[in-house]
């Protein structure tokens, strides 16, 4: 046995003192009664009064255990054969009766001792493994109410200090040997201990733990805080996690059975946790791989059914053109090079859609708002749809207040709708806008009269990539981002914007932008 362990096994000088007052007390409260009841009072005298004692053993017993109550049987016996047996004041005695009777005294007093000390230690064994049990739950409630450990190791740490009556806990992260990420501490302002001893809590193939001295090598130089460093290692299934850590700086006696016992559980409900916690971080990696991986397959699909249709009106248009045996005349050619600007035109919204879309995420857009009459920007994307056999009516009330936009954002935003609209709806599309909220902003919606979206799918409609399911055998048409980009357009000018059914029979994409009054020159 090294030192550390002898002091911590040794009692400390004030509980000496205190079992010694203890047995002092009752020894003299009982001596005091023999003689009482030897001298008689009221006519009752008894002739061995001995027994007395036995309530001192018994009270020294139940509150400090079995030696020190078989340490004050034996004191009991010399006080009575000292004081109370003839002849008196000497250990020597005559009567062979009263041997048999000191005997006896000695044999009930250590038996009651042993018994009053097991029954107390029974009980304070059922103290501490309610404490034990409140321990873990209050650890089990924390980690269950939190969704990392992380979250849950500062209210945990915490809960240790008090529970185990140590100076500081913390949780550090890693093994011995590599860079410790420290978890959680009861001190973070100050800085960790560095100690060249350790006691490290051993466990046994049989569930038997016990404190075990072992020198580290620091690297550092000077001594260490006046203090016992405990270290429980948090490991499963063979795999070191990290250390559960305690320091005891106001005396150095090891933790009890108890606290041992609440140290160990808390170090395995944390492993459990980190390894819960890796599982979810994997499943989410995966997860989030399967998506990003999905999303790549649907931007290659779309770009590449998007771009290959105007590539090909294109090509086509272009060869014939060049094809001296096709004569053409001055219409068609007209016609030609019209078909080629408009499939030109579509390809570049299509990329200036997909540009946008990744300026959008990456959270660049830095729209230059002012203040524009609604009317005159509504007119110039509808001047530019190519809306061959579409009627596009523009139903906007005179006074309305002028919008805090950016144009190009909302030029944008507009040419997108029309496009959605042109594509998906019937002949007759309807531009709307009026003002709410005390004129403090205005809806602004395009209508159409087409087929309209099913209300389940219409919160889905600004979700990249998402399209309306369509019946079977119908031809797939768009990306999915062209309303993506309108959502994350009119919400870098600080608007909003919405799907509904329209009063034509079809979608109603609402957009709601800031107004602002102008005041007349």
């Amino acid at each position: 046995m090294d030192l550390w362990r002898l002091r911590a096994w040794l009692p400390r000088r004030a509980d000496l003192l205190r079992v010694g007052a203890l047995v002092g007390v009752a020894l003299l409260l009982s001596t005091l009664a023999i003689a009482v009841i030897r001298i008689g009072f009221d006519g009752y005298r008894s002739s061995y009064p001995a027994p007395v004692y036995l309530l001192a053993v018994l009270i020294v017993g139940m509150r400090y255990g079995t030696w020190p109550a078989v340490l004050t049987s034996f004191a009991a016996f010399l006080l009575y054969d000292f004081l109370f047996v003839e002849p008196r004041y000497t250990l020597t005695v005559n009567d062979p009766d009263e041997w048999l009777n000191l005997l006896i005294l000695l044999a009930v007093a250590v038996v009651i001792g042993r018994l009053a000390a097991l029954q107390a230690a029974r009980a304070v064994e059922a103290a501490d493994r309610a404490r034990e049990a409140e321990a873990l739950y209050a650890i089990t409630g924390i980690l269950a109410s939190t969704r990392t450990v992380a979250e849950a190791a500062p209210a945990i740490v915490t809960a240790l200090e008090a529970l185990t009556a140590m100076d500081r806990v913390w949780v550090g992260l890693g093994t011995i040997t590599s860079d410790v990420r420290l978890l959680a501490d009861t001190d973070p302002s100050r800085p960790l201990p560095v100690a060249g001893w350790q006691v490290v809590l051993q466990r046994g193939p049989d569930q038997g733990k016990s404190w075990v001295r072992a020198h580290v090598l620091t690297g550092k130089s000077g001594r260490g805080p006046r203090a016992t460093l405990f270290r429980v290692r948090v490991d499963v299934s063979g795999e070191e996690l990290g250390s559960l850590w305690a320091l005891r700086s106001h005396n150095l006696r090891e933790p009890n059975r108890a606290e041992t016992r609440i140290l160990a559980a808390a170090a395995d409900q944390l492993g459990q946790a980190i390894i819960r916690d890796r599982f979810a971080e994997e499943a989410t990696s995966a997860e989030i791989a399967r998506q990003s991986e999905a999303l790549k397959s649907a931007l290659l699909d779309s770009v590449s059914h998007d771009l290959r249709t105007p590539l090909a009106t294109i090509r086509a248009t272009a060869g014939s053109m060049l094809d001296p045996a096709v004569q053409w005349s001055n219409d068609e050619y007209t016609e030609a090079f019209e078909s080629i600007d408009a499939e030109a035109e579509r390809m570049a919204r299509l990329i200036r859609n997909l540009l946008d879309m990744s300026r959008i995420e990456a959270g660049v857009l830095k729209p230059e708002l002012e203040a524009h009459d609604l009317a005159e920007l509504v007119r110039q994307p509808v001047a530019r749809l190519n809306a061959a056999g579409k009627k596009v009516a523009i139903a906007l009330p005179d006074g309305l207040p002028n919008v805090l936009v950016d144009e190009v954002f909302l030029n944008q935003v507009l040419a997108n709708l029309l496009e959605n609209a042109v594509r998906y709806g019937g002949p007759d599309i309807e531009v709307r806008a009026r003002a709410i909220d005390g004129r403090q902003f205005v809806e602004l919606s395009v209508e159409d009269d087409g087929n309209g979206v099913p209300e389940r799918s219409r919160r889905r409609l600004f979700e990249k990539f998402y399209q309306v399911p369509r019946p079977a055998g119908t031809a797939r048409r768009g990306m999915g981002i062209g309303l993506t980009v309108v959502a994350g357009l009119v919400q870098c000018m600080s608007g909003t914007v919405r799907a509904d059914s329209s009063d034509l029979g079809g979608l109603a994409v609402v957009v709601t932008l800031p107004a602002v009054e102008v005041p007349a020159e």
